[in-house]
């Protein structure tokens, strides 16, 4: 198990170094000027130092090296659009608040969406069936940033059930987390169903059931069991696209996060910002590929005696 655990994190730090070298050619060969519209009516000993000051009159192999070192050391590099503060500041200001409304989102997806799939696979081509699976088709159909602006207006201007805006307490978070989840509940029932009815239909559940176990030991102890295993697979990129999808609901929502920041960094050419967050969430993301890989080993021991465990 610890060479497994070993080798999956090699081939992390493997993909964040390509990120990393990826977005560093990519900020270099965007258009436009990071030291704004205006560059050129900067005087010449102003836009000088202004390249110093960010270590953009170095060649670019120097430029390289002194970013990566940079990233080593947790440092993101100083914003253009806020000279006075460091990405990583902003990240820690801002971050919190996106992951609060991510991670309530993927909550109540998890909780609702296997909820459904389960009930869908139990009640098989009927009204449960039929019922969570139009719910899921309409997850798939309606859009997080178009959800939004009706669950906005209407519960929110329209009703005055919840608040259509801000973040000042638990009420208004209900309605940008459920405009972030929607989909994601779908596509876990649909998941769910598929594999429920999969494993229903193993020789093992019809074993359990010939021995008398009650059809509640059946579900839980030997049918979700081995049922939520494809959806473990798929948890982990589910919750970074999640957390990542928050860029567009906290702008409906105006939320504090960090979905403010990137819109405003691509607008004005923040080069240290895009990459910084660039960088920032793909972290997070191998970093939970590789949790949901040490996870799945665990629950299922031939994936870390297969090739990957020995």
């Amino acid at each position: 198990m610890v060479k497994f655990i070993l080798r999956r994190f090699l081939y992390a730090l493997i993909t964040l170094w390509l990120i990393a070298s990826f977005t560093f050619v990519l900020m270099k060969n965007l258009p436009g000027n990071p030291l704004g519209e205006g560059a050129e009516r900067i005087p010449k000993a102003t836009k000088e130092m202004l390249l110093k000051q960010y270590g953009l009159d170095k060649p670019l192999w120097e430029q390289y090296l002194t970013f990566m070192n940079n990233i080593i050391h947790g440092d993101l590099g100083a914003s253009f659009q806020f000279p006075a503060h460091k990405v990583t500041d902003i990240i820690k200001q801002a971050f919190p608040s996106s992951l609060k409304l991510g991670l309530i989102s993927i909550a109540i997806a998890i909780v609702v969406g296997l909820t459904l799939g389960i009930i869908a696979a139990l009640k098989h081509n009927k009204a449960g069936d039929y019922t969570a699976m139009f719910i899921a088709i309409l997850g798939v159909s309606i859009p997080s940033f178009v959800l939004g602006p009706l669950l906005s207006y209407y519960v929110g201007v329209k009703w005055g059930i919840l608040p259509a805006g801000l973040w000042k307490g638990p009420k208004y978070v209900i309605l940008p987390s459920l405009a972030l989840s929607f989909g994601t509940i779908a596509i876990l029932a649909r998941l769910m169903r598929t594999s429920m009815l999969d494993v229903l239909n193993q020789d093992y559940i019809k074993t359990a059931k010939s021995k008398g176990l009650s059809n509640l030991t059946v579900v839980v102890k030997h049918t979700v069991r081995n049922a939520i295993l494809p959806v473990i697979t798929i948890i982990g990129p589910i919750f970074v696209n999640v957390i990542t999808g928050t860029l567009v609901v906290e702008q409906i929502f105006s939320v504090p996060g960090l979905g403010k920041h990137f819109v405003s960094s691509v607008t004005s050419n923040d080069y240290t910002m895009i990459s910084g967050l660039t960088i920032f969430y793909s972290a997070i993301l191998i970093l939970v590929v590789f949790l949901t890989d040490v996870a799945y080993g665990f629950v299922d021991p031939r994936i870390r005696l297969g090739k990957g465990g020995k």
